[in-house]
């Protein structure tokens, strides 16, 4: 194939990519003094607390152009730390590809936004490379160590007077969580069923759990009760994207970054826990802060909302030696914003403009954005012609993109939801993380009760050709 121009590669890529822009306590294992919040404490954080605290700390990408994630968690990791958790205490995934990666301009260091501190060091690797996977993300919630493969061997050691803190950074789609590895995920009624089985067991006193994806809402919508003294914000609501930040072309971020920094809901939490006394501020508080900012997307909440009360510091301690919050309150949104969905392309498009023109890292560059450029297109046409082939091309659209009232489930059938997206993979390849955005797709064709038989022929029929299996 002949090399394109660049003014031709870049209107491809500008066709592809919708990016938008916003003009554009100590915890030592003894009793935890709740006690010292002040008159304006919650009920259930006025007592002394016998209990520890915890947290599971997941971010569920690897590869560069996925920094974000991984820093993310890292920064997360810090809060913790300086909140007075011990690492027996906070337990880590994070495929760890990022610090050392050849194209990190600060080698052995992560940050999570322009100018920022390094995050990464100190933080322990308990679950590294191919061992962050779901398996060990059930089992560790569970507190299973039999079922663990591989890894450090930490696991949630929570009981009945714990206060435990997750936290999940990646790719998401409606009904799931993206894993490392294609081949794995983390889906919304597997993981609700591990809540279910912890809170049965007296795993926790309560429990709050922060997810950063795209469509995280769809994890809880249907399926949290509220009543498992659980509460759960999200990124987004349940048919929606979330949104990367800090990311390149912003003023702030240094040129030599050719990937987004953080996640917006995700700092925006991160940068208020950083700026605000922990001991003052509530998770409703902090709720409302992180809703204004997050700009781009609708941050929700879930579950038990009695929880809203407590304190940050009952789930994330506080830096007791710092008597100087800045306490600034709302932190304005940065100007740039872009679609997770299209994180990778930026990032491919930025390596090729900055490559030295007729050298090999051009070349290579171009391959890689007129790959993914490619890879849209025929995700788009797969799932358009199955959609066609199974009920018509006038209801298709509508059939596929339906999205369901709020409080019910992306899908009825979990095990079909499962089974369809596998043979959509034998027949047509992966939907990556651009074409995660078509597994309500997946759970609508479960939903109209289409057949095992009738899913098959129509993968078959549309990817006869299987360019990208």
């Amino acid at each position: 194939m002949a090399i394109l121009g660049c003014g031709v590669l870049l209107s491809l890529a500008l066709l592809s990519l919708s990016i938008r822009i916003n003009l554009c306590l100590p915890e030592n294992g003894k009793e935890i003094d709740f006690s010292a919040h002040g008159d304006n404490a919650s009920p259930s954080t006025t007592k002394k607390d016998k209990g520890k605290r915890w947290a599971v700390l997941i971010a569920g990408s690897n590869g560069y152009y996925n920094y974000r994630h991984q820093a993310d968690i890292c920064h997360a990791y810090q809060i913790l730390k300086k909140g007075g958790l011990k690492d027996k205490n906070i337990i880590v995934f994070m495929y760890d590809d990022i610090a050392h990666d050849p194209e990190n301009p600060r080698q052995g260091v992560i940050i999570n936004k322009p100018k920022g501190h390094d995050v990464y060091k100190g933080v322990p690797k308990d679950y590294t490379g191919a061992d962050v996977n779901s398996k060990n993300f059930y089992a560790v919630i569970l507190g299973n160590k039999r079922n663990l493969t591989g890894g450090s061997g930490k696991v949630l050691k929570s009981g009945p007077n714990d206060h435990v803190f997750i936290y999940y950074a990646d790719h998401g789609s409606a009904g799931l969580l993206g894993m490392p590895s294609g081949d794995d995920a983390v889906y919304a009624k597997d993981l609700i069923h591990v809540l279910k089985k912890k809170h049965a067991s007296k795993g926790f006193k309560s429990l709050v759990f922060y997810i950063e994806a795209c469509e995280s809402g769809s994890i809880f919508e249907g399926l949290l009760p509220n009543k498992m003294n659980i509460y759960a914000t999200t990124a987004a609501n349940a048919e929606e994207s979330s949104y990367g930040t800090y990311c390149p072309g912003e003023p702030e971020v240094p040129e030599e970054y050719d990937t987004c920094l953080g996640d917006l809901y995700s700092i925006s939490w991160l940068e208020d826990c950083d700026s605000n006394d922990l001991r003052k501020e509530t998770l409703e508080k902090q709720y409302e802060r992180v809703r204004r900012r997050t700009n781009e997307s609708h941050v929700m909440q879930y579950g038990d909302m009695s929880h809203r009360k407590e304190f940050l510091f009952t789930y994330m301690g506080a830096d007791l030696a710092n008597n100087n919050y800045t306490s600034i309150g709302d932190i304005s949104s940065p100007s740039r914003a872009v679609n997770q969905r299209d994180t990778n392309l930026l990032y491919f498009q930025r390596k090729f403009l900055r490559a030295p023109a007729g050298s090999h890292a051009k070349l290579e560059a171009r391959k890689q954005l007129l790959n993914e450029i490619a890879h849209r297109k025929h995700v788009d046409s797969s799932i358009r012609k199955i959609g066609e082939l199974l009920f018509g091309h006038t209801k298709s659209s509508n059939m596929l993109m339906n999205v369901r009232p709020r409080g019910q489930p992306v899908v009825d059938d979990w095990d079909c939801f499962k089974k369809f997206l596998r043979i959509y993979k034998k027949y047509c390849g992966h939907l990556s993380t651009y074409g995660m955005k078509y597994t309500r797709a997946i759970a609508n064709i479960c939903n109209a009760g289409v057949t095992t038989e009738k899913m098959v022929a129509a993968s078959d029929q549309a990817c006869s050709k299987k360019p990208f299996v």
